[in-house]
């Protein structure tokens, strides 16, 4: 290439900007644009939530909308009632009823795909509701679902929303012990389940795995199973187990009638696995959980009703609970559901998906987007995108490099990106940019959405000065926080509040909630997020956060992913050790080691420099595609591998520890 070619000058421009404006057309047309409502929301709090309540229809009006009497066990639009399968549908069916609400994705190419209107998709959770019913349902009974992405999981979820039967989901990549578990921790005796699914075209047996974690349970089931497969599938049924489409079928035509839920009550379980001990049952409450991802989804999102909006995530996590399921349907939009992986049949899946339906949003992870920026541009630009109006990420901290990329390569230089921070506890997004009003940092996800009292604390509780590192912690309460965690309030207190709050205090302000993440914020208010704060390094007496170092190395030319443990040490006491994927079209090489050497001495200094740098072709990452760093510090120290049942590549555990070893 020469100079003044158009493609170098771009890329130097990007690789140098540190801030982006959304483009005048989408702030024109966004559903959030003014900047003045960060102080309406502060001067008007807790009523600035109003505004989200008013996106639902509700039964009966709330009486109040924030009770902080008994903290941390608030409560948000007391004395309200409603029902959430009447807000993602009845409401809908008079204007939208022949409009598509769910547009599924099977994984084969050749399938036929299915199309579900708001009228079709009401008459079958109707259907279902009924179903559910007869098996012996009643409000406030928990069912459990263990299923992939097909229609028939949001369909379940809306079924039980009607019924006021909470639901509680299990990622259907889990094993059967682990629905054993949550089965017995939520007294479930229901299960919605099905007999398979594909897998990079493979047909894959599922209700085998569920009869397994059955025979774990220690109470009586009532079983349904969707048929997935097919003729391709043979699948026994046992004793209390029935097929889902006879169950829909003996209901025809049913009509149920919506239960009355209190804004408190429950919606659903949802149980996160976290480090140690066992899984936390996080309740997620009606009236605040709905209204919360209904205003994040119009707000963040730029959700409207004519859109066709994808999000590349599982229902089986909380962000397709509430990013794909609850959010977009209470806004009457076309929501979109994809049972495969994005590089089946071939690496340019997602982008033919986004064509062929013109997409307005993607709403994906910085894990794919580097899997995206490691196979190339090409793929990509065979396919039309310009439908696309706004891109998102979500599920860890997006690098600048990678967010850089996804920018200019996915979104033409024309969308907005929200890099949202939340979790499952929080029931929706926390913070991130508002795209029709704040300008965007790469590597930053912004600052805290209005009406939220997000600061970066010391280890004594008060607030950092811009750039230095902390822990985030949330200073008041907000309508989609986790209520407690099921049938245990004392472990949510000391999960969740005890790090930071005066514990005997009735006052509000005395509790503080801390989701265990580092973070540091600038001179705008702009938030970073550094990562969980054990995924530390102490190097000479030095904190490291291992995420900061990632992005160091991820911002090296020629780097898709990179991940950092700790390793013992003789002098430093432990020492930084790198596994690092190249991207396609670059080798293994000293050079290349010491230019992952030499980013991050330049990015952080030389205290965080690594120790080895070990390239590989993969990580060792769970089925929800979380980095088992555990494993690699067992290599990085010489220690016998620890468990790699829960991995989808288990035997690059043993390739990486060969590697290193140099046996």
């Amino acid at each position: 290439m020469t100079d003044g070619d158009p493609d170098v000058e771009l890329e130097a421009r990007l690789a140098e900007q540190e801030r982006f404006e959304p483009p005048e057309s989408f702030v024109e047309q966004a559903n959030v644009s003014d900047a003045g409502i960060y102080d309406e929301f502060e001067e008007n709090w807790p009523e600035c939530w109003e505004g989200a309540a008013d996106l639902l229809d509700w039964d009966e009006d709330y009486d109040t909308v924030l009770d902080d009497s008994n903290p941390p066990f608030y409560e948000w639009f007391t004395g309200g009632s409603l029902n959430a399968s009447t807000n993602c549908l009845d409401r809908h069916l008079d204007e939208r009823g022949d409009e598509v609400a769910i547009e599924w994705v099977g994984e084969p190419v050749e399938e036929d795909n299915r199309s579900y209107t708001y009228e079709e998709l009401h008459r079958e959770v109707n259907e279902f509701a009924a179903g559910l019913r007869d098996l012996g349902v009643e409000e406030d009974e928990v069912v459990t679902m263990y299923m992939p992405m097909v229609p028939e999981l949001a369909i379940a979820m809306l079924a039980c929303a009607r019924i006021g039967a909470p639901h509680s989901v299990v990622f259907a990549g889990f094993s059967a012990d682990a629905l054993a578990t949550r089965m017995n921790a939520a007294d479930s005796e229901y299960l919605v389940t099905c007999d398979g699914y594909y897998r990079r075209g493979d047909p894959l047996p599922h209700k085998e795995k569920a009869d397994e974690g059955l025979a774990g349970v220690d109470h009586d089931v009532q079983t349904v199973v969707v048929d997935r497969l097919g003729d391709v599938s043979d699948h026994e049924m046992g004793e209390n187990q029935y097929d889902y489409a006879d169950l829909v079928a003996e209901n025809e035509g049913a009509d149920v009638e919506p239960v009355q839920r209190d804004a408190e009550d429950m919606l659903f379980l949802m149980y996160t696995s976290g480090t140690t001990g066992e899984p936390k049952g996080v309740k997620h409450t009606t009236g605040g959980y709905l209204s919360w991802v209904s205003w994040t989804s119009q707000a963040v999102l730029d959700i409207k009703p004519e859109d066709t909006y994808f999000c590349s995530a599982d229902i089986g996590w909380i962000t397709g609970h509430s990013y794909i399921v609850y959010g977009p349907l209470a806004l009457g939009t076309t929501t979109m559901m994809y049972e495969g992986t994005p590089d089946y049949p071939d690496k340019d899946r997602l982008w033919d998906i986004i064509e062929e339906y013109e997409a307005d949003q993607l709403y994906t992870a910085p894990t794919a987007i580097r899997a995206f920026m490691k196979w190339g541009s090409s793929y990509p630009e065979k396919h039309d995108l310009s439908s696309l109006r706004l891109l998102g990420t979500v599920g860890e901290p997006i690098n600048p490099r990678a967010w850089k990329w996804y920018y200019k390569h996915i979104g033409g230089e024309e969308c907005p990106i929200v890099d949202t921070w939340w979790q499952t506890e929080t029931g929706g997004m926390m913070v991130t940019t508002l795209p029709g009003v704040k300008d965007m940092k790469p590597g930053s996800a912004g600052p805290a959405l209005p009406g939220l009292d997000v600061q970066i604390v010391d280890t004594k509780g008060e607030t950092v000065e811009p750039g230095r590192a902390g822990y985030l912690t949330v200073q008041k309460p907000w309508p989609g926080m986790l209520r407690t965690l099921y049938n245990n309030d004392e472990r949510y207190i000391e999960e969740y509040w005890a790090e930071y709050s005066d514990t005997d205090s009735d006052d509000t302000d005395d509790w503080v909630y801390f989701p265990e993440d580092g973070a540091k914020i600038d001179e705008d208010g702009y938030i970073t997020v550094l990562g969980r704060v054990d995924d530390v390094i102490n190097v000479s007496g030095h904190r490291l956060g291992t995420m900061e170092i990632e992005s160091a190395i991820v911002g090296v030319e020629g780097v898709a992913e990179a991940a950092v443990v700790g390793g013992n040490h003789d002098v430093k006491g432990e020492a930084v050790y790198a596994y690092v994927i190249l991207e396609d079209g670059y080798e293994e090489s000293d050079e290349m080691r010491q230019r992952v050497v030499d980013g991050v001495d330049d990015a952080i200094g030389p205290i965080a420099r690594p120790e080895q740098v070990v390239f590989t072709p993969e990580l060792p990452k769970t089925r929800s595609g979380k980095i088992m760093r555990r494993l690699l510090e067992d290599i990085a120290n010489g220690d016998e591998l620890g468990n790699t049942s829960t991995l989808r590549n288990p035997d690059v555990v043993k390739d990486i520890a060969t590697k290193v070893s140099g046996d």
